[in-house]
This record gives structure tokens, C-alpha cells and sequence, in this order.
């Protein structure tokens, strides 16, 4: 569902991502681990077409993604919920996932997002800013949901978000993969949620991919050495 194959990415003359290769299979969840500085921002921005690439390719259903332009890659069936959720603060619940539903066409938000996250139906005429974290959280995954994607990124989606919410939303993103099929990158630093939802851990070090296991074989301790500081 998701093909990436040697990957460049650079700022000005300073190369960021060396080379990576990776894929994702449909309704399979990836965790991307590292420590911060180690590139995973880099690629989830530069996925969804906000860096450009220096080299290599990345693909959506086999349909190559790399020279489009980020409104062209959610048409494609991309999806990203950044680092730091940026949802519409002035803007209601409802009118935030409204703005996800201008790529599939339609005009009124779908059930079954708010089955996902009922807390959005109870608040959806309350403006985001006035959500807690972990509710702008679960706002900011039903507005990517909303463009109807084939491929969900999600930039540190633990950040900030106490443990009870951290749980319950791993139960929603393997909900979300097993009903809708659905691949889902995550990049993550917390390893305890990377193991709870991922098939597979992959260890981003200085720009470089150094460790891809599938979740049953993980070595914790190595996984764990690669993030300490």
C-alpha cells in the first residue's frame, strides 16, 4: 500500500534521509521509533509533500506520489495527523473533521468517525481550542479519517497525552485498521505504544533505517538501547 524506496531528503545542501527503504502492506500498522533529531518529522512531512524529496520514490497503491503536490497525495489516499495535532482552534469539532471531507465529496461528517470517537459527537459544536489534549488528539485523526485515505500518518501521536488516552487510542487505531483496511506509520518515541499497536517496529537512527522486525520478534532491549539518549 505504501512503497518507499531510496528515500533522499534534504534541507539546502544538508541530507537529512539517507537512502530508505520501506513497505507498508494493506491494513498493516508500522511504527517508526527514534530518538528526536533522528529524521522521523522529516519523513512523515516529506510523505505528505510539505519537504520535497532529493531522491528515491515513494508510492500509494502503486501510484508514485513523489513530485505531487500535498493536496494531490490526500486525493491519492495519504492522510496526516502532524506532530502537535494543528488542529482549527476557532473552528467547531464538527467543522474541523469538515474540512477532511472536501477531497471525498461529501457534506456531512460519517457516523461511523463518530463511533470511533463518540467524545467528538458530544462536543462537535465546541470550538477545538477549548478540547483537551488528548480530545484534540482523537479530533485530529477523525478530521484525516474524514478524506477517506488508504494510508493514515501519524507524527507523534502520544506527545503530551496522559497514559488512559494513550491506551484508548491504540484500541481505536487497530479499530480503524481492522475496519477499514487501512496502513497505518506511526512515529513514536513512547516503545510500550509502539508495541501495544504496531506489526512491525522500524528504528530510525541519524537518517538512516537500522532495525525492522516484525512485532513478535522484537528485541526489546536493543529497540531501547537505539532511544535513550
Amino acid at each position: 500500500m505504501l512503497n518507499v524506496a531510496q528515500y533522499h531528503v534534504a534541507y539546502g545542501q544538508s541530507e537529512v534521509l539517507h537512502g530508505l527503504d520501506f513497505t507498508v502492506a494493506p491494513g498493516e500498522i508500522i511504527a517508526i521509533m527514534g530518538r528526536n533529531g533522528m529524521g522521523k518529522t522529516t519523513l512523515m512531512k516529506s510523505l505528505m509533500g510539505i519537504v520535497p524529496t532529493s531522491n528515491g520514490a515513494a508510492a500509494v497503491d502503486g501510484v508514485d506520489i513523489t513530485t505531487m503536490k500535498s493536496y494531490e497525495r490526500v486525493a491519492r489516499g495519504i492522510a496526516y495527523v502532524p506532530q502537535g495535532r494543528m488542529i482549527f482552534p476557532t473552528m467547531t469539532v464538527q467543522e474541523n473533521i469538515e474540512t477532511g471531507l472536501t477531497i471525498s465529496g461529501q457534506s456531512k461528517v460519517p457516523g461511523d468517525i463518530y463511533e470511533l470517537f463518540p467524545v467528538l459527537l458530544d462536543m462537535k459544536g465546541r470550538r477545538g481550542g477549548n478540547l483537551s489534549g488528548g480530545q484534540q488528539q482523537q479530533l485530529a485523526i477523525a478530521r484525516a479519517l474524514a478524506t477517506n485515505p488508504k494510508v493514515l500518518l501519524l507524527d507523534e501521536p502520544t506527545e503530551g497525552i496522559q497514559p488512559s488516552i494513550i491506551r484508548e487510542m491504540g484500541r481505536v487505531l487497530k479499530r480503524i485498521r481492522d475496519e477499514r483496511g487501512l496502513s497505518i506509520v506511526v512515529s513514536e518515541q513512547v516503545l510500550s505504544f509502539a508495541l501495544d499497536v504496531a506489526d512491525r517496529v522500524l528504528v530510525l537512527e541519524n537518517g538512516r533505517l537500522v532495525h525492522d522486525e516484525p512485532r513478535a520478534s522484537v528485541d526489546e532491549e536493543k529497540v531501547s538501547a537505539f532511544l535513550s539518549v
